[in-house]
């Protein structure tokens, strides 16, 4: 089913079934990114899970004025990456916090998300404009602000933000092609 709601609304709705909407939209991105940089599946499944634990835990601090709600979970998943780097292990915290049990997988389940986790992110990133990938990259990867990215490229924040909207958008098109 797809839901056409925009991701603000489905974040702030508090309805269970809004956020199974929400993480369906953007579970192939999140793997995706994460899988580019991670190459074991168990280890990629249990980071987009921590990615996820945390966005549900932190869905009402999400604001829609400072860009895309993709930007916000990929940089979430980039700190967890970080976390988990820095601690020798994947976090857990968010998922243990909201009762999550720990998750077995079958060979089966650890080969879908290996393909999905096989996306090829750069060459993704190398389909979308230069203005587009650059915006995108310095902020959803490096996590510049909008005002130090407009400043840069000597353009407006507006302009940053719809580069990096339209780039996110189409990125998540190409994930979801797949």
């Amino acid at each position: 089913m797809h839901d056409e709601r925009a991701d603000a609304e489905l974040l702030s709705s508090g309805v269970a079934f809004d956020f199974g909407c929400f993480y369906d939209r953007h579970v192939r991105a999140v793997t995706a990114f994460i899988g580019s940089w991670i190459g074991e599946p168990d280890v990629v499944f249990d980071l987009v899970a921590e990615t996820f634990a945390r966005a549900l835990e932190h869905r009402l601090q999400y604001d829609s004025a400072k860009g895309p709600a993709v930007a916000w979970l990929l940089g979430i998943a980039r700190n967890v990456m970080i976390d988990s780097a820095r601690r020798g292990q994947v976090e857990s915290d968010s998922r243990e916090r909201l009762g999550m049990g720990r998750v077995e997988l079958e060979e089966e389940q650890l080969e879908v998300i290996a393909d999905r986790a096989d996306v090829r992110l750069r060459e993704a990133l190398a389909s979308l404009e230069a203005v587009e990938r650059e915006a995108v990259i310095r902020r959803v990867v490096l996590e510049e602000t909008y005002r130090a990215i407009a400043a840069e490229l000597r353009c407006s924040e507006q302009v940053v933000r719809k580069r990096v909207s339209r780039g996110l958008a189409r990125l998540r098109g190409s994930l979801e092609g797949r």
